[in-house]
């Protein structure tokens, strides 16, 4: 007999059946403080030694959330069984009558722990990239993966958790995944414009930028639209200058075009009526 059953024993035989069930508690409640204690350094434990040996922060977070889910649960169950606070028979009996209940309910939790596994596994995206799920019209920096949710933080600070089976379930564009993007811009010139006086602007433009890289490069007529020219231009920049480098350039070829005299129009409509004379009578 363990001393935990010896103090139990005694508590039934001198306080009776409430004040047993009140000590059950009691004791229930303490284990738990401390095994959750145990558990959180347990966590921390492997988190740091995970880090240590450079594994993948994604790869660290699940691992993390999975052993912390998992020995709770594990806990629960324990205290239960152990203190007699519920008979073996009554959990297995309840265990098997909500099976099914059970079971539904945690199909949409397989569901995104298989997924966690399935972007651990084949690695679509990590923690530190950015992604944009178009199904929900979310985007963001992916700040951790876990047992059911991945966090993403968006470019104004907010966080969103995405479950783990629609992101399997649906198309990803990961926008940091390759060291440089291609980019890409599109203005439109009047017909009166000079297009070769245009495209010449674009190519200056491009050589005086530091942050395009010495790769292909190309300028171009793209379009021959009802009211404008399309020019536009293409160059290799690295994924973190993508936005900086856009948003300048397009500052820059518009201050660039005025002053060339190279007209960027807009959408107008031109209305040209017949002469109409109206004949009266006076008597």
């Amino acid at each position: 007999m363990t001393f935990l059953e010896k103090i139990l024993l005694y508590a039934e035989g001198k306080l009776g059946g409430f004040a047993d069930f009140v000590l059950k508690a009691l004791l229930a409640l303490i284990i738990y403080y401390i095994a959750r204690r145990v558990i959180g350094k347990l966590c921390e434990l492997i988190k740091r030694n995970m880090l240590k040996f450079h594994a993948d922060a994604a790869i660290t977070s699940f691992t993390v959330s999975l052993v912390k889910y998992t020995l709770n649960i594990f806990l629960v169950l324990t205290i239960i069984i152990q203190l007699n606070l519920v008979k073996e028979s009554t959990i297995t009996a309840a265990i098997a009558s909500a099976g099914v209940a059970i079971s539904l309910a945690l199909q949409g939790g397989l569901s995104n722990l298989a997924g966690g596994v399935l972007i651990l596994l084949l690695k679509p995206f990590k923690a530190g990239d950015y992604i944009i799920f178009p199904n929900e019209n979310q985007e963001g920096t992916v700040r951790k993966i876990e047992m059911y949710y991945t966090t993403i933080t968006t470019t104004d600070n907010r966080t969103v958790m995405i479950p783990n089976a629609n992101l399997t379930n649906s198309t990803i564009v990961n926008v940091t995944a390759m060291e440089k993007r291609k980019l890409e811009i599109k203005v439109g010139i009047g017909y009166s414009s000079n297009l070769m006086e245009a495209k010449a602007i674009l190519q200056r433009l491009v050589e005086a930028e530091p942050r395009f890289l010495p790769e292909e490069q190309q300028f171009f007529v793209d379009n021959l639209g009802e009211s404008s020219i399309t020019v536009g231009l293409r160059a290799w920049v690295l994924t973190d200058n993508y936005w900086p480098v856009k948003w300048e350039m397009n500052e820059k070829i518009k201050h660039e075009f005025d002053a060339a005299g190279i007209q960027i129009p807009f959408p107008q409509v031109d209305v040209h009526l017949d002469g109409w004379v109206g004949n009266s009578s006076a008597n």
